[in-house]
């Protein structure tokens, strides 16, 4: 018996319980007292730990939780996994064999570790020798490490689909130093769909799938990677240098339909301006895969985001128009900006009304 199944309901929700309280003594006691009574280290990280830690994260999501209690939640959880894993390593004989080094990295951007630590403690509990870089790494840096280390593979993490472009560029870099990539994350699509066309020589869904994967099959050395040949009309390249242009106008046009939100003390204005903002480099990243599936993947959150702390959901409409200003003459991005505007249609979040300005009761404090 593996992963939830392994952890008794009434377990997970004491749990849970201890992430909100912040209570790293209590929630740790109890992950090393299931370990102590037999429950497999393998087990507690994803039975236990992965799941509580989805639920902080639709906490936030939905403002049950505020900003703090998420990261509180998360660093507690983040605490228990290395204990856990501490202690099973320790108690674990050591093998006399050689084993496979394999460097874990989130990327570039990539702030979200826990699920990247989850993956590598599992290889670790396999039998793998693992390094984990943590998060936000930049190409230069893992390069620079691949070389002066050797690993025989590179696992990379990615959950947020803005971040596809730099993950190519750790991509790259493993193909150089000809380490083969294994990717993993929500970031890389349904099914690990643009793994593949970044280069990527194997996708995992999860990490207890990544382990089986290795141990039956080692992927060989990477090949050279089909280019993205699409990029030469350098649409992309064009929307990364209008960025600060096209950012600048959303935000001004956010703020002059809904004022509130630059009020002093405004509730939620932050979180919400900071979501919004990401929207350019939502279009960039769909611009780079060439998927339209990368904006109405971040529409649908947004929107969920939005209603959650009383936005009208009308302003994600609005905002796809504002940035197709600067984009004029680029037919790809043309192209998934509408399919963007569809998307907000079907799901009800069409053009604004004309009482959408006002402020929401969830709005402010």
């Amino acid at each position: 018996m593996t992963g939830v199944s392994a952890v008794a309901a009434e377990v997970r929700a004491a749990f849970d319980d201890r992430l909100a309280h912040a209570d790293e003594a209590g929630a740790t006691a109890l992950a090393l007292g299931l370990l102590r009574s037999g429950t497999a280290a393998e087990d507690i990280l994803l039975g236990l730990i992965a799941p509580a830690q989805a639920a902080v994260g639709a906490r936030w999501v939905t403002t049950e939780w505020s900003v703090a209690q998420e990261h509180a939640a998360t660093h507690v959880s983040e605490r228990v996994a290395t204990a856990v894993a501490a202690a099973a390593t320790a108690s674990r004989p050591r093998g006399s064999a050689p084993v496979r080094r394999v460097l874990f990295a989130c990327v570039e951007g990539e702030r979200h570790t826990l699920p990247a630590r989850i993956a590598a403690e599992v290889l670790r509990l396999r039998g793998f020798d693992v390094t984990f870089l943590g998060a936000n790494v930049l190409a230069p840096y893992l390069l620079s490490h691949l070389y002066l280390e050797g690993p025989d593979l590179v696992a990379l993490s990615c959950m947020i689909p803005s971040r596809l472009p730099a993950a190519h560029h750790l991509v790259e870099c493993g193909r150089r130093a000809g380490a083969p990539v294994l990717a993993g994350g929500s970031g890389f699509g349904p099914g690990g769909v643009w793994a593949h066309k970044l280069g990527a020589d194997l996708y995992a869904p999860d990490p207890a799938a990544a382990a089986d994967m290795l141990a039956l099959r080692w992927p060989r050395p990477p090949e050279e990677a089909a280019p993205l040949e699409y990029l030469a009309d350098e649409e992309y390249f064009r929307i990364v240098r209008q960025r600060a242009e096209s950012l600048r106008r959303l935000r001004a046009h956010v703020l002059e339909r809904y004022p509130w939100l630059s009020e002093p003390g405004a509730r939620h204005a932050e979180a919400v301006m900071e979501d919004l903002s990401r929207l350019p480099d939502v279009v960039a990243a769909a611009n780079y895969i060439d998927d339209p599936w990368v904006l109405t993947d971040y529409l649908s959150f947004a929107a969920q985001f939005l209603h959650a702390r009383g936005v009208p959901t009308a302003v994600l409409g609005s905002a796809l128009a504002t940035l197709s200003e600067p984009l004029r003459g680029l037919p790809r991005t043309a192209a998934h900006l509408e399919a963007g505007r569809r998307w907000l249609t079907a799901e009800g979040h069409g053009p604004h009304t004309p009482d959408d300005q006002s402020r929401p009761a969830a709005g402010p404090g």
